[in-house]
């Protein structure tokens, strides 16, 4: 793949990624405001978003695995999240708002698998830089979604909605321009496929574990760091998409030169670097002041960036006996079970810890623990599993 091709699937990542977090500095008026519900039912927002990615992502993927045929259904699904972005925006009871906003991330999630799988396919042994472009397009459309989200919310948080549809619509005119054709596909495989080759093959637990406890911890920040910015420090939605953006703008920054060192560095190695440096600055958020956040969050998005598309590549390289398109799937789907479980996670240690700033310390402590310990444990027993020199079983 050419390096203009490789540069306009970034591009067409930005864009398709710059619509979800629009909303997220504007939670308190989209949502806690607009249907008068607390702060702990507001984070389904992301929960119901999350449920339909997680639902959507691995049938997408063994679908397209079966019949090879990507490119316009990944435009369809542009299309229909477009569709429903504006359907939001409308008046609707909370439990028609979240049942739209559940279709919205199953046709979101589509569409970004779908994206990522004819990239890599068509990237051939330069995987790596090729996911590491899509990465980063990916990294920043979320973090200037959530810069420009605070400014364009801050006097109507409908309109976040109004300009997600519009950017959807015209990422599905981009997108048929300019997508890599379908590759034909010489395997079929199916859903009995996909378990038996986790279940046979140990080492590819490991990275699908490692993405959902990632994002497991992101949807700390983008449920409870918002309403905890707003809530205990009564930071304007203007400085939280600001802060929100100090995290995801070097991690996009950062993915294609970590995608292009994962092509010869242990992706292991780099993997548990990041994980450990996340995990450390994410249990200090909870702790803090507002001008501590400015120097924690840009630490976040660099040890994010070290792990993410290592994370990535080490799974494609260990998902013998399935497709690339149900190998991407899984990840995105272990990733949104993360996401999923979030915001939940961290509504509930909040209300633990008694809703002030001690119930996010303890919220965020939790969180870092997690993403520490477990990514040390799984890494720990893989690399004993599969010592340097001895060739994977």
């Amino acid at each position: 793949m050419s390096p203009l091709r490789t540069a306009l699937l970034g591009l067409l990542t930005f864009l398709l990624m710059l619509p979800e977090t629009l909303p997220v500095p504007v939670l308190r008026g989209l949502v806690v405001e607009r249907f008068s519900v607390s702060d702990e039912l507001a984070t389904l927002f992301v929960v119901a978003n999350m449920i339909g990615a997680m639902l959507a992502a691995p049938l997408v993927g063994l679908h397209v695995d079966r019949t090879g045929r990507r490119r316009r259904l990944c435009v369809a699904m542009l299309v229909a999240d477009a569709a429903l972005m504006q359907a939001l925006a409308h008046p609707l009871d909370y439990g028609t708002f979240l049942a739209l906003r559940l279709v919205e991330g199953a046709a979101h999630m589509s569409a970004l698998t779908l994206l990522m799988s004819l990239g890599a396919d068509a990237a051939g042994t330069r995987r790596g830089r090729a996911l590491g472009m899509v990465g980063s397009g990916m990294t920043l459309g979320v973090a200037c979604g959530a810069a420009i989200g605070g400014i364009l919310g801050r006097d109507d948080p409908l309109r976040t909605l109004h300009i997600a549809s519009l950017v959807l619509g015209a990422t599905a005119v981009l997108g048929a321009l300019v997508l890599p054709a379908d590759i034909a596909r010489g395997e079929r495989h199916g859903f009995a496929d996909l378990v038996r080759a986790v279940r046979r093959e140990p080492r590819l637990r490991a990275p699908l574990l490692l993405a959902l406890l990632d994002r497991f911890t992101v949807g700390f920040f983008t449920g409870g760091f918002p309403l905890m910015m707003a809530g205990v420090f009564g930071t304007d939605a203007a400085t939280i998409g600001k802060l929100l953006g100090a995290f995801l703008f070097p991690f996009a920054l950062l993915s294609y030169p970590f995608g292009r060192a994962a092509e010869r560095w242990s992706r292991a190695r780099l993997v548990a670097l990041g994980s450990l440096g996340y995990g450390i600055a994410v249990a200090a958020v909870g702790i803090a002041s507002p001008t501590a956040q400015w120097l924690l969050m840009p630490l976040c998005g660099v040890s994010s960036a070290i792990m993410f598309v290592p994370t990535l590549l080490w799974l494609l390289e260990r998902a013998p006996g399935i497709g690339r398109s149900t190998a991407i799937a899984a990840f995105h789907a272990a990733g949104s079970l993360g996401f999923l479980l979030g915001p939940l996670a961290c509504a509930r240690l909040v209300a633990i810890g008694g809703h002030g700033h001690a119930g996010y310390g303890l919220a965020f402590a939790t969180a870092g623990a997690i993403e520490i310990g477990g990514a040390v444990l799984v890494v720990v027993v893989d690399a004993r599993r599969h010592p340097p020199g001895r060739a994977a079983r």
